[in-house]
């Protein structure tokens, strides 16, 4: 009785982290397309009951959050694993190549001020900044990148690749993986490279987009 039982919980449990992931793929697909859309159109484009979506999340902002934290995530595992690599050059350019095909800017800029973070992403925003510096100073470490680029740099480079989108996905990466090699072509290193224009970008000089939209 007791196993049956289990069995039958675990199984529930599978399902349900299942449906998690299906909402998840849909919501980030449908707020991609239009931030504003309704949350129902999350639960028609998994191929969910509403009531079922309402479970998980007690409503839009909480599965815009959810969204956003993993995205998040994503780019502090990414960096983790890139500072393992010995080669300070490769672990500098392999962060970028992982966090542009796994698409995480894009959220950032289309749903950052459409709900509140919580003190949690705070904290992985930090140590995202400070894995993110480090990957640097071990790139400017190497004489491969330019000693005029800085961290801040990043966010705007991502960005840029993140702006790349054609319907065909395997199409959308293959030119995301050209502009970033680009892109990392202008941070290069070269002597007698001319200085890169205007000051800058400064530590939280993006910070006001992030203000909750009403």
């Amino acid at each position: 009785m007791s196993t049956t039982s289990g069995k039958t919980l675990g199984g529930r449990r599978a399902q349900a982290a299942r449906n998690d992931e299906v909402i998840l793929e849909a919501a980030r697909a449908v707020f991609l397309d239009d931030p504003k859309a309704p949350i129902a159109a999350v639960a028609e484009r998994a191929g969910v009951g509403i009531s079922a979506l309402y479970r998980r999340y007690a409503g839009k902002e909480d599965l815009l959050r959810q969204l956003c934290h993993d995205g998040l995530r994503r780019y502090v595992v990414e960096a983790e694993t890139a500072l393992d690599e010995p080669d300070d050059w490769a672990a500098f350019t392999g962060f970028l190549a992982r966090v542009v095909d796994a698409d995480v800017h894009s959220l950032t800029v289309h749903l950052a001020g459409t709900f509140t973070p919580t003190e949690e992403m705070g904290r992985d925003a930090m140590r995202a900044g400070e894995l993110a510096t480090a990957l640097v100073d071990r790139a400017h470490a190497s004489g491969r990148l330019r000693p005029d680029a800085v961290v801040h740099d990043l966010g705007l480079l991502l960005e840029a690749c993140a702006a790349v989108r054609v319907p065909d996905p395997e199409r959308t990466r293959q030119l995301r993986r050209r502009q970033l090699a680009v892109l990392l072509a202008g941070l290069s290193s070269v002597p007698d490279a001319d200085p890169l224009p205007g000051p800058p970008p400064a530590a939280g000089e993006f910070d006001w987009r992030w203000r909750r939209r009403e």
